[in-house]
């Protein structure tokens, strides 16, 4: 069964950072799509960043330039770092990771950016 445990998150002022960690009960070497994705209330859960097994990312226009994904194989641990937040950052951040067919998501952490 694969499990997911993210961590890291936390209260942070505008502008500081925070970095996210993901550790797979699985080795992740072989995993080609692996992404965080974070839910705002009331709004859906929108794509943050993906990382593909050669180390392509990917980054929604919103976090562009302020926000690294990465991924650690002999960790099997991937990794959200999130610098100049901003309060619309605030949600509950998920981490997933893709075997085809299925997806795979953790618990989520919370993530609060105050103004």
């Amino acid at each position: 069964q694969v499990q997911l445990v993210e961590s890291g998150g936390g209260l942070v002022q505008a502008g500081g950072s925070l970095r996210l960690s993901c550790a797979a009960s699985v080795r992740i070497f072989s995993i080609n799509a692996m992404g965080w994705y974070r839910q705002a209330p009331g709004k859906q859960r929108e794509l943050v960043a993906t990382i593909i097994s050669g180390g392509v990312t990917n980054y929604a226009d919103s976090v562009k330039g302020r926000f690294t994904i990465s991924r650690d194989n002999a960790k099997n641990t991937m990794y959200l770092q999130m610098n100049s937040l901003k309060p619309e950052d605030t949600a509950v951040y998920y981490c997933n990771l893709r075997i085809v067919p299925s997806d795979y998501w953790g618990q989520g952490t919370q993530v609060t950016v105050s103004s």
